[in-house]
């Protein structure tokens, strides 16, 4: 993952363009690229310090979460919508959204849409031997102590 420069490299940097070396030539001596030099010299001026601002997160969701009501009254209205009708009803109303962005707006709400039941066990298999290889001298449930 990356990570922001350290705020004492950015002031060094900062101190050099403000002794009046150019952008370039700061950034060339400090081993940064000029455009970092131009945006911490803005950061400076617009909030009073170079800071890094915040890195990873999600930055999208504010998209399909303006239209919260709207998704969350189609799926009331119909309670097994699957994600791809879902899908499908916001782009007939002019939304377009994947597929994934609509599961994880789904699970911030706590909602799934599993359209099947639990499988039941199968009844041909045999409990009892269930896991275990022949001729092996374990058991099937291993309990460990401790």
């Amino acid at each position: 993952m990356s990570h922001a420069l350290s705020l004492d490299l950015r002031v060094r940097v900062l101190a050099a363009v403000a002794a009046g070396a150019s952008h370039r030539a700061a950034a060339e001596r400090f081993g940064v690229s000029a455009a970092s030099v131009s945006r911490w010299r803005r950061r400076a001026r617009e909030e009073g310090a170079p800071h890094p601002k915040a890195l990873g997160g999600d930055r999208r969701s504010d998209r399909i979460e303006a239209e919260r009501e709207m998704i969350l009254g189609l799926v009331e209205e119909a309670p097994d919508i699957t994600l791809q009708e879902l899908r499908q009803e916001l782009a007939r109303r002019g939304l377009g959204f994947g597929y994934g962005t609509i599961q994880r707006f789904l699970a911030r709400h706590q909602m799934t849409r599993k359209k099947r039941l639990a499988m039941r066990a199968s009844r041909i298999a045999p409990i009892s031997g269930r896991g275990v290889r022949p001729g092996s001298t374990r058991s099937p449930i291993s309990i460990r102590s401790g």
